[in-house]
């Protein structure tokens, strides 16, 4: 595998750090499935630039998170072309960077990397609970004839008894998902965008607790006035602070094994929501690593 210098990676950090690295970010522009605005490709690159920006000290953590962690980033690499085999692909990454004891985070690329980026990790701990922020339930078997679609991203993890899901800002679902949620309520718990306000919190720590959880995070779980740039916006969803809120609270109660964020599609001249993203991959890493001995 080959790492781009610590100065062009994820952070721009400086190269003298010593810190040998814990996680590996893995820029995956995949783009094959798209079904409405485009240019997921370019998303890792945007995050990547603007992460050179984003401060290294942590308010919350009250420290530089990095400097416990050490962070590395692949270089780029050609995305094989054919959907199944570039599933393959990043399957055969994470597999390789769990082997070397490494937390993967997958920049994406649309959000039907996901099944393919959670093979290893089920194959790894047997059991893993998917913490999945989105619009859109992701429960369609196909769509537009291709059955790994991004609109079936969650469907297709689905595909291994082992996953459990549990998503949080879904307020876009089909009839026939909503069929198949019912036939599948006891592996996937949905809190709804539209009873933000009423969410129970202490019964997501009772379903995450001592369990492995792998984080996947589409863009469009945020509110579309927070996060146009992605390619199925969608109003009434998630802001920064209960976003946050919600990591944290998985970094403390659960083990957090890897992740991936996904759909961003950057809007040329509007790099603050290139910013936003490179800012949260730092929050899900930083929280990670900060409560991973201090499971309650």
């Amino acid at each position: 595998m080959k790492y781009l210098s610590n100065k062009k990676g994820f952070l721009g950090i400086d190269n003298k750090s010593s810190v040998k690295e814990n996680v590996v970010v893995i820029p995956f522009g995949l783009e094959k499935t798209v079904s409405y605005g485009s240019g997921t490709s370019k998303g890792p690159k945007e995050i990547i630039k603007a992460s050179h920006q984003v401060e290294l000290f942590d308010e919350d953590l009250n420290k530089e998170p990095h400097k416990h962690i050490g962070i590395k980033t692949l270089a780029p690499f050609p995305i094989k072309k054919n959907i199944v085999d570039a599933l393959k692909q990043i399957e055969n990454i994470n597999k390789l960077l769990l082997d070397k004891k490494k937390f993967p985070l997958v920049l994406g690329g649309e959000h039907s990397l996901t099944s393919g980026a959670i093979r290893p990790f089920v194959k790894k701990f047997g059991k893993i609970y998917l913490l999945h922020f989105d619009a859109h339930a992701d429960l369609r078997n196909s769509y537009n004839g291709n059955k790994f679609s991004h609109a079936s991203a969650i469907r297709r993890c689905l595909d291994s008894p082992n996953v459990t899901i549990v998503s949080f800002g879904i307020r876009n679902i089909s009839l026939n998902e909503i069929a198949f949620l019912k036939k599948n309520k006891k592996r996937i718990k949905i809190f709804w965008a539209k009873d933000k306000l009423k969410w129970n919190l202490n019964k997501f720590k009772k379903i995450i607790r001592n369990k492995k959880v792998y984080i996947t995070f589409d863009v469009d779980g945020l509110d579309s006035s927070l996060m146009p740039a992605t390619g199925t916006p969608e109003p009434g969803g998630l802001f920064w602070d209960e976003t946050i809120k919600i990591i944290k609270i998985a970094a403390q109660f659960s083990e957090v094994v890897g992740a991936d964020i996904n759909e961003l599609s950057p809007i040329k001249g509007f790099d603050s929501y290139n910013f936003l993203v490179a800012k949260l991959v730092y929050k899900i890493i930083s929280y990670s690593f900060e409560y991973k001995k201090k499971i309650r």
